[in-house]
Parts: C-alpha cells; structure tokens; sequence
C-alpha cells in the first residue's frame, strides 16, 4: 500500500499530545503503568445502570483524547456545533484521556462499585475497551437507536471478537501499526522480522512502548496468532523479544516521540502509526509508511458508555451522528486517521478533495483484508503479561 501525498490539514491528535509534553503517554504508553487487579469489581451493566433523563435533560458528557475532533475556526462550524445546533443537546466535551490506563485508574474505583463517573461517553483504545466491557462497565447500545453505525462501520471493524456486534462500542476513529522508515537513509524494510534482525538496523530502530502493539508483530514473527494464543506461544515471543534486545537492535520503546528521531535522522526505521506517519511526511517526503510482510495492526479507539450514564439516548444520537458520512468526512479531514465510516471518502471530495486518494486515512477493502487484532486479556493474563513485557523492555 502506497500512501498519497496527505492534504494540508491540521496537526494530529498525537502531535498534539507531543507538542504539549504528553509523548510518554499517548495511545501506545499505558503499558508502562500499573494495571491494578480487579478481582471481585465485574458488574451486570443491566442492573448497575441510572435512569435515562435525556429526554429532560438536553445534555452530553463527552471525554475524549486531546486533539482528536476538528477545532473552531472563523467562518467554520464545527461538528459539535453542529450536533448542538441539530439536536438542542448541550455537549460537556473534555479531552481528559491522555492514557488508557491512566484514565482507567481515574475511574476504577466508581465503575467497581456501580457508581456515577460523571460521563456519558469515553473513548478508549480497544485493548482497554475490552477490558472495561468484560468487567461489565458499559452500557449496551439500543441497535434501533444507532442505525448509522450498523450500516455504515467499515467491514473491517464489524467483528471484533470482544465485542462482536458492537454492542457496546462504535469506533471513533482508527489506525495502522506498521513499519516506517526514512528513505534517504536506509532501504526499505519489508517485514517486522526484518526489523528485528537486519545488520545494517542494529541500534537504529525504535518500537512501540505499547506492548499489544509491538507483541502482536512479534507473535506473528514467532509463528503466533497475536488474536489467539495461549502462555506457550507467549513465552516464545517475549524470549524471542529479550533476544533482540540483549542484542542491541533496538535503541528504544517510546510513544509517539519516535517521529522525531525518525524525521532528524537519529533512527532510520521504527514501528509506526500511520497517523505520525501521515504528519511527519508533510515536512519531510523521505519518510515511507510500509505494510510489513505480516500484515498491519488495525486498532480503534471506541465510543462507550459507562455504567450509570443519564444520557444514554443523548449519546446514541451523537454517535449516530458521527457515523453520517458527511460529519465523518469533516471529522476526518483534520484528524488523519482512519475514517470508520463507509461513505466518508465520497464525501470528502467537497471537504479535502487531497485527502481522497490517501489510504492511510481511506484504505481499502484489499488494503485492510491482513490487518489483524491483539487478543482481549483476562485480569491474570493482563498482569502476568504487562509484568513481562516491562521486564524485558525496562518500562
């Protein structure tokens, strides 16, 4: 797959993060902080649940990642001016999740005890989506009430193994984790496993502090199934890991912040997002998106709504509206990201007609058929695992 150039748009959700000082905790950090154990904290999302007052209350709480919905501008109406102004809801839009995990441990302790957090919808990665579903901390989505999403979601996103109907979730927007690489300085990299053992890398690479991202290539590198596996096929990849790091092939795990070595030269291929990537090529043309022979990483942050919303009408007409092609084209065009609506890239002819062709934000069905997911966790797996993967990276 071969991006086209990117239209001229605004800064991505994790440049943002970058410029702001949060590099260490973007999407692909939250490995690196303690994940409590659980145990005894699952509820029943349909007894634990408050009485809907949407129809009453015309209002919205919305937490979201920093910079990742299109910003007021002269002359310009936003998207969730837009949803106020259609709908009379009044939207409470914070951008306080700037971790998964970080984010989980503000909210933990309430959603255990079948308490108000003070939301009405959350946008979290799909390894912490899947982890707060299976806890039973969201609310199932009335399927009549968001019609948009069943009909319009990418095919690609349809079935998701912990959530396979999408009950409870709807994608706000996706991405790829693949391989970049800086032309001027070293030949394409075609494969993860090239990565990991090519001589003329040793000490030039970087990847990801995310552990689901980074283990789900090493599982595919090792023979692994990163969407089914069990300790064996674990403890293979994880040894395989310590291998290559002992050996020096990787100078380090980091989150977004690789995007700057790779653009100043100081590494010459890494691990990437294809958002950074995106970004990082209107400055500098040199740097490549690569889909490695084991395929791509496709991974969401999704929509939720935790136990105890009031306004969980109000937030099934919000995403309803996001899944309209013309709102998901407008989104799209300023967070360059994988649009997860079908129907958006017709519509961003009249929006960003530069943007159309790019396949990092519109990829197609051939583009996304060997993507592949990192297995949903269970609490004891989740911690044997983290405290592995931070022993052999020094997280």
């Amino acid at each position: 797959m071969t991006p086209a150039p990117p239209g001229p748009t605004g800064p991505s959700r994790r440049t943002f993060l970058k410029a702001g000082g949060f590099g260490a905790f973007a999407i692909g950090s939250a490995a690196v902080l303690p994940l409590f154990g659980t145990n005894g904290a699952v509820q029943d999302p349909m007894t634990c649940k408050a009485k809907d007052v949407s129809a009453s209350a015309k209002k919205l709480v919305v937490s979201n990642w920093p910079a990742y919905i299109d910003p007021p501008a002269k002359k310009y109406v936003t998207t969730l001016k837009d949803f106020e102004q259609l709908t009379g809801i009044s939207v409470d839009y914070t951008d306080d999740v700037s971790d998964n995990a970080e984010f989980f441990a503000k909210v933990r302790n309430q959603l255990s005890a079948c308490q108000s957090v003070d939301r009405d919808l959350m946008v979290l990665t799909d390894w912490m989506a899947a982890r707060m579903i299976n806890l039973g901390w969201c609310q199932p989505l009335d399927k009549d009430k968001v019609p948009n999403l069943h009909q319009n979601l990418i095919p690609a996103l349809r079935d998701r193994a912990w959530d396979p109907d999408r009950t409870y979730s709807a994608p706000w927007q996706s991405g790829l984790t693949g391989i970049a690489y800086n032309a001027k300085l070293t030949k394409e990299v075609g494969s993860f496993e090239a990565l990991l053992t090519r001589p003329d890398l040793k000490g030039k690479i970087t990847l990801l502090s995310e552990m689901r991202d980074t283990m789900a290539f090493v599982l595919k590198v090792t023979g692994a199934d990163p969407e089914k596996f069990g300790d064996t096929e674990w403890e293979r990849g994880i040894d395989y890991l310590g291998t290559v790091v002992r050996g020096g092939q990787v100078r380090a795990f980091t989150g977004n912040e690789y995007i700057q070595d790779l653009t100043a030269g100081n590494i010459v291929a890494c691990e990437a997002w294809s958002g950074d990537v995106i970004q990082a090529q209107f400055e500098n043309p040199d740097i490549k998106f690569v889909v490695p022979e084991e395929g791509l990483n496709l991974w969401s942050d999704n929509m939720l709504v935790p136990n105890k919303a009031q306004h969980l009408d109000n937030a099934e007409q919000w995403i309803n509206y996001y899944y309209e092609p013309e709102v998901a084209a407008k989104l799209a065009a300023w967070v360059n990201y994988i649009c997860p609506v079908e129907g958006a890239r017709e519509a961003m002819e009249k929006i960003d007609s530069s943007l159309v062709d790019n396949r990092l934000i519109f990829p197609t069905e051939e583009d996304l058929k060997d993507t592949f997911d990192f297995m949903a966790l269970d609490e004891n797996q989740n911690k044997k695992y983290e405290g592995e993967w931070s022993d052999v990276t020094g997280g």
